[in-house]
């Protein structure tokens, strides 16, 4: 039921007295059982008689080995049903007609293939002396192809049968074509033509035993080529249905399948039609499975593991005496009677409603989010030894208003943001900031630098570069070559950082390849937590390295360059609403000054006032002047990154904008949020 087809290891080789044939069985390509069913020659005379099987293995080499094998006597009456067992394609030639003379004369020639009765791989035939040769390339079923040399080609094989029978075969052939059988000719048909499946019919009076068919090829012009199909008749088991020949405990499982796969193929019309398409349906399906990213998931243990008290609470070192159970420390309140002692069990005594701790940590984390800080000022602990809140009343209202809600955070958020305490302005009064300096009366909207991740994105969604995908793998945008290296052991597959390229470059910071070893450096420098463990908090720090980190991480200058290319291409150059602008007396002034608001506009949500704009506009003329006399250093500015910049942008004036756009985007105003 299998070989491997690169030679002649077609287990026919097995029946043929010619030591140079073998059967391989494939094992190196594809794991799994064989099986190989002989018929003997004739019956046994009575039973308890010995059978001796010689079995040969010959390989050249050292690394193949045998297999295990199994042997397996069974009485089989009918042989009718038993298909024939065709051996792989020899060729010979091309050999062409004495005298140069005309092609189609070998038709009356026999050049000695004809009268073989047997693949003798040491004849020679023709006047160029050939010999029979293996050719793996040639199959049954379809159109093979035998080069395009003028002459006579030979193609042969060894079909055995197990009975005396008659086998139909359709033949085709380029051009014209003699077939012999056992060295007598069967048939032939002198055409030109070209090659296809099914052209002619011949019957084969095959013997029982070896049968050498040679099938002679006379090629007048073009490529040579042969079909082959063998048509069984009507009752024989070919293929996987032959498995129902096989006593039933020598077919295993996947034979049955294939077994019953064949005989709907063979009986039902249009089966295997709709096989195919659901073969091709569940390659679809997998495709689509393999597309979705895979995370590792949390689940209860059939039986849980024992746990014992440790000793001085070292974990090799367990008190087997002294085991534990799953168990809510007594000094709290006890759990449902009917949750049960695992994680479910112990979410439903979080969300008691005599247990008021979870709602009254969540509702604070949730106001920190908004607020900058929570009600209670350590929101990774709200016990004795926390801080008391700052309005109790209040936390405990929202507490109980989330737990009746049912723990809608949605619901909770929407009343946050649509409260007045939340939509207050964030200017401060003297005499509060004198009273309330951090604010905890809440008399005023607190102000808070945004995150690292915030930071990133306002620059990106600013520039128009951010890329707002929904979902997929992490990315890799920039960072410093070689940080992976230092820090990475040498078997790591994390050991080499390879930069994303296009969009990837543009991701939400939300989806950022996060090395734990290394972090993404502009993000830690911002205070992004290192994720070596969890935070309540971020910490939040002002250091000059954060400015630098602003002005010169190629993330960031890159969305300055493409901003200013924004304001030079879609900003404004006139703005009615700015005085300044249309009193302005030169037509580039009023241009700049409009840009200029435009570009406040954008990053800080707010015109420039005079002196901004007096000051921005003295900036802009300086790094004309700077760039006007750098060509090569404007060049370089606007070439980082590889966002692609607009057309037809002068660099000096795209560089001028870009430092302009990098001081817009580094404003307090910009990264506050108020």
């Amino acid at each position: 039921d299998r070989s491997q087809k690169n030679h002649d290891y077609e287990p026919t080789g097995v029946l043929d007295p010619d030591p140079k044939t073998r059967y391989a069985a494939d094992g190196n390509a594809e794991a799994g059982e064989r099986v190989l069913v002989l018929l003997s020659d004739e019956p046994f005379a009575e039973a308890g008689e010995t059978l001796r099987l010689r079995v040969a293995f010959r390989s050249e080499f050292g690394q193949h080995s045998a297999g295990r094998i199994r042997v397996q006597v069974s009485p089989l009456a009918d042989t009718a049903r038993l298909p024939v067992a065709a051996g792989r394609w020899y060729s010979t030639g091309p050999v062409k007609s004495p005298e140069d003379g005309p092609v189609k004369a070998a038709f009356n020639i026999v050049f000695g293939p004809e009268r073989s009765t047997g693949l003798d791989l040491d004849a020679r035939f023709g006047d160029e002396n050939r010999a029979w040769a293996h050719d793996p390339s040639l199959e049954d079923d379809v159109v093979n192809l035998l080069g395009e040399v003028v002459g006579t080609r030979f193609v042969g094989r060894t079909i055995w049968s197990p009975d005396a029978r008659e086998l139909e075969v359709a033949l085709g052939s380029d051009d014209g074509f003699q077939l012999f059988l056992n060295g007598q000719p069967v048939t032939e048909n002198r055409a030109d033509r070209g090659a296809a499946l099914d052209q002619d019919r011949a019957t084969l009076s095959l013997e029982p035993g070896p049968n050498h068919v040679v099938y002679k090829i006379v090629n007048t012009g073009g490529p040579s080529a042969f079909a082959w199909q063998n048509l069984e008749a009507e009752g024989v088991l070919s293929g996987e249905l032959g498995s129902a020949l096989l006593p039933a405990d020598a077919v295993n499982a996947e034979q049955q399948e294939d077994f019953r796969r064949e005989w709907r193929f063979s009986r039902f019309e249009g089966y295997r039609e709709l096989d195919e398409e659901r073969l091709a349906r569940i390659e679809d399906r997998e495709a689509v499975e393999k597309a979705v990213p895979r995370t590792m998931v949390m689940s209860e243990m059939a039986e849980p593991r024992e746990t014992f008290v440790l000793m001085r609470g070292q974990y090799d070192h367990p008190d087997e005496s002294r085991p534990v159970t799953r168990g809510i420390p007594s000094f709290l309140p006890a759990p449902p009677a009917d949750a049960p002692a695992d994680r479910r069990g112990f979410a439903a005594w979080l969300t008691a409603d005599d247990n008021p701790l979870f709602a009254r940590v969540a509702v604070n984390r949730f106001w920190a989010q908004l607020f900058g800080d929570g009600l209670v000022r350590t929101p990774e602990d709200l016990g004795l030894q926390g801080e008391w809140p700052t309005h109790p009343e209040l936390l405990d209202w929202l507490a109980v208003e989330f737990r009746e809600s049912g723990w809608s955070v949605h619901d909770l958020l929407e009343r946050l943001v649509t409260s007045s305490t939340y939509r207050q302005a964030s200017d401060g009064r003297p005499e509060l900031d004198a009273r309330d300096p951090d604010n905890r009366l809440l008399a005023r909207a607190p102000r808070r630098r945004l995150s690292a991740e915030q930071i990133r994105d306002l620059a990106l969604a600013t520039s128009g570069l951010l890329v707002e995908e929904l979902g997929g793998p992490s990315v890799k945008p920039y960072q410093p070559e070689g940080l992976w290296t230092e820090v990475s052991m040498l078997a790591s597959n994390t050991r080499d950082f390879e930069r994303g390229e296009g969009p990837d470059l543009w991701r939400r910071s939300l989806y950022t390849y996060w090395k734990r070893a290394s972090p993404p450096p502009s993000l830690l420098t911002l205070d992004a937590p290192t994720r070596e463990s969890c935070v309540i908090q971020r910490r939040e720090t002002n250091t000059p390295l954060q400015a630098l980190v602003l002005w010169n991480d190629e993330q960031f200058v890159e969305a300055a360059r493409a901003l200013a290319a924004r304001v030079l291409t879609e900003a404004p150059t006139s703005w009615d609403e700015t005085s300044a602008a249309a009193a302005a007396t030169d037509a580039d002034d009023a241009a700049d000054r409009a840009r200029l608001t435009w570009l406040l506009r954008t990053t800080t949500g707010r015109a420039p006032d005079a002196d901004e704009r007096a000051l921005l506009l003295e900036a802009l003329e300086a790094f004309r002047a700077r760039y006007a006399d750098d060509a090569e250093a404007a060049g370089e500015l606007v070439a980082v990154g590889e966002a692609p910049a607009p057309d037809g942008l002068d660099p000096a004036e795209h560089a001028a904008w870009t430092m302009l756009s990098s001081a817009a985007l580094n404003l307090h105003a910009t990264l506050t949020r108020r």
